[in-house]
């Protein structure tokens, strides 16, 4: 039998919090380690996702870092404002969590939403973002077959959070489909079987529609107005998009690093913890 893998395996001895914050009327949860008076680092999750997504990264992290990984507008268990979320929506909740922490810049590090995100922050919020990191990160391209793959993956999960269901969404980030994530999958049953879920699945799911996805996209004058240190972050077997594009990202992005990992998915911070840490520690640190 393969070692079982805990959430609270990966937290304990890690000083930590779980908590919550008034973002600009809406309620905001937050996995926290490090002080206060170290540079901040928020880290942002991907679609359907949750701050669990780097449990095995806030131990390194906090040495360096006041780390926050928080549960994005509308996922998790933050506050759901009711209609389609579109990226701007993200960047101003992103914003307003920084002014709830009492900070005017943070290095902000988004894995595949959360990329689309984090960019589209350094774009329009340049002079809040000290360095800028984009895993496996969305925004640069509508694939109609990995659209379509995600939304019927995600209402499956959402509309009935069987464990066979939300497996199935999380193997699918993995590149290692032998795992169960036994621990990962029981943390996200869980919030997909808050009530009301299906409908905040649907309100997440808006950035898949051809039509929304349009107008959120990021092209190259976009990707050309980011002035942070950029590092730009792919994996081997990604399921969203193969390297070459990322490769394409950061040859938009002024100056930006490209890294891939091997053997990971996409959720290399999780699937292969000491390489991510040791990359991503390496190129924030620099600054």
């Amino acid at each position: 039998m393969s070692e079982y893998e805990s959430i609270w395996s990966d937290l304990q001895g890690v000083a930590f919090e779980q908590g919550y914050l008034d973002v600009g009327g809406v309620r905001t949860r937050y996995l926290r380690a490090g002080e206060s008076g170290k540079p901040t680092l928020v880290l942002l999750h991907g679609s359907g996702g949750h701050a669990e997504a780097y449990v095995r990264n806030l131990a390194a992290h906090a040495e360096h870092f006041d780390t926050w990984s928080i549960d994005m507008l509308g996922h998790g268990y933050t506050g759901r404002p009711g209609h389609p979320l579109e990226i701007p929506h993200y960047v101003a909740h992103l914003a307003a969590f920084l002014d709830a922490i009492g900070v005017a810049t943070a290095s902000i590090s988004g894995e595949s939403l959360g990329g689309w995100v984090a960019a589209r922050f350094a774009i329009d919020h340049p002079d809040r973002v000290h360095r800028l990191v984009l895993n496996t990160a969305g925004g640069s391209q509508a694939d109609p077959v990995v659209m379509k793959r995600i939304i019927t993956l995600s209402m499956a999960a959402a509309a009935d959070p069987t464990w066979e269901t939300v497996q199935a969404r999380i193997k699918w980030l993995m590149a290692d489909k032998s795992k169960d994530y036994d621990d990962i999958v029981a943390s996200r049953q869980r919030i997909y079987r808050q009530p009301g879920f299906v409908d905040a699945m649907r309100d997440i799911m808006a950035l898949q529609d051809p039509e929304i996805r349009q107008r959120n996209l990021l092209g190259p004058d976009d990707y050309g107005r980011i002035t942070a240190p950029t590092l730009v972050l792919w994996t081997s077997d990604d399921p969203t998009a193969d390297v070459t594009e990322g490769k394409r990202i950061a040859s938009m992005i002024p100056g930006a690093r490209f890294e891939v990992m091997g053997d990971c998915g996409h959720w290399p911070q999780y699937e292969d913890a000491a390489t991510f840490d040791a990359l991503h520690l390496g190129f924030l640190r620099e600054g």
